[in-house]
């Protein structure tokens, strides 16, 4: 298990952001935010850097809970 704040890129286009949890293949996001709109020049890792800019859209999205393998990256 883990507990740290993660960006994930999920399958189908869905960029979510919040405390990441792993138990074998079972994967959650605790508080998690969808990110809509990035709002950047120089992409997501603009927003990994810096956090998000005034132009960024964010939508709460609760507990997130996901396979191992839906998950492109973090």
């Amino acid at each position: 298990m883990d507990s740290k704040i993660r960006i994930v890129i999920l399958q189908r286009g869905w960029v979510a952001v919040g405390k990441w949890w792993q138990s074998g293949d079972e994967c959650k996001l605790e508080n998690a935010i969808i990110i809509r709109i990035w709002g950047t020049s120089k992409g997501i890792g603009e927003i990994a850097l810096g956090g998000p800019t005034s132009k960024t859209v964010l939508d709460k999205a609760g507990t997130m809970r996901f396979h191992l393998l839906t998950v492109i990256a973090t």
